[in-house]
């Protein structure tokens, strides 16, 4: 039987690898269920490997369907790249970079880069989303975004990266809090108060710095709040639900009744890194590590 396989045939394959479900992943796809199942088994067929083990109602990937269903998933993810980079030349714009970052990364680095590197070349379409470390790391490999910025103190062997910044932490108070730079003399005269963290799951390896800097002194924090944005730390210190510390870049945020007090005289020191997947082809990310 002759039996061309088209992308259509690929997207039928992961569905039913997304859903292990043949009535749910037609549904997904809006064709009928007897159809997609004939539809898989040509599929089967025609590349001579069974996809599925299918037990009464239970749907399984075989170790072949486990590797089809990473290598489709990442070449569709190129293939749509490839298109959107072709929009983008019909629209007149020589390429496009997606880019992950934390937070802190906003405030300087990354609008540096931007208004560097777009100087010289106008054409380029940066297409910006704020996300966790660990969210970064997930996109970079499926290749959702092509650069991440993080605040992580290992990188996974698969992708590559370079330190940007490392700097001080720096501790939040509410504008009127009665220690100021002049009278602050250790962290241990904070352990009354309780304390506004970014999430563990943020970034694990940040979260484990931050505690190591109250293990040195000799006190567990009271945590009252944990939150992933740096404008909610700073909104809940200046209603004085606790205090923080946070990367000393974020230190130039500005629009809240906060203060800062650089913590100079710790060996905790946190780094801001690019981070990116040396497998991603866009000509666009060559470039910009370059200025990076």
């Amino acid at each position: 039987m002759s039996y061309q396989i088209e992308i259509r045939h690929i997207n039928y394959f992961l569905a039913v690898a997304e859903e292990l479900h043949f009535r749910k992943a037609a549904e997904k796809l809006f064709i009928s269920q007897p159809g997609l199942s004939r539809q898989i088994k040509l599929l089967e067929e025609s590349l001579g490997v069974v996809l599925f083990e299918r037990h009464n109602r239970k749907v399984e990937l075989t170790k072949v369907g486990e590797y089809l269903k990473s290598e489709f998933s990442s070449q569709l993810k190129v293939l749509s790249h490839t298109l959107e980079m072709a929009k983008l030349l019909s629209d007149g714009k020589k390429g496009e970079l997606k880019i992950g970052y934390v937070g802190s990364a906003m405030q300087q680095v990354i609008p540096d880069l931007l208004l560097n590197f777009k100087h010289k070349n106008p054409d380029i379409l940066f297409n910006l989303k704020e996300l966790n470390n660990k969210q970064q790391l997930e996109d970079l490999v499926s290749f959702t975004i092509d650069i991440g910025f993080v605040r992580l103190e290992r990188i996974p062997r698969y992708l590559e990266s370079k330190i940007i910044i490392k700097e001080n932490f720096c501790l939040v108070l509410p504008k009127e809090h009665p220690i100021n730079s002049a009278t602050f003399k250790s962290m241990a005269q904070f352990k009354e108060e309780s304390f506004v963290l970014f999430d563990a799951h943020y970034s694990v390896s940040y979260y484990e710095k931050v505690m190591q800097i109250f293990d040195d002194c000799g006190f567990t924090p009271v945590i009252s709040h944990n939150t992933i944005h740096a404008s909610s730390i700073f909104k809940l210190v200046e209603n004085n639900f606790g205090i923080s510390i946070v990367p000393k870049s974020l230190a130039k945020k500005r629009g809240h009744k906060v203060k800062f007090i650089e913590l100079e005289n710790i060996p905790q020191k946190t780094t801001l890194s690019v981070v990116w997947n040396p497998k991603n082809k866009n000509t666009v990310l060559e470039e910009v590590l370059g200025y990076v």
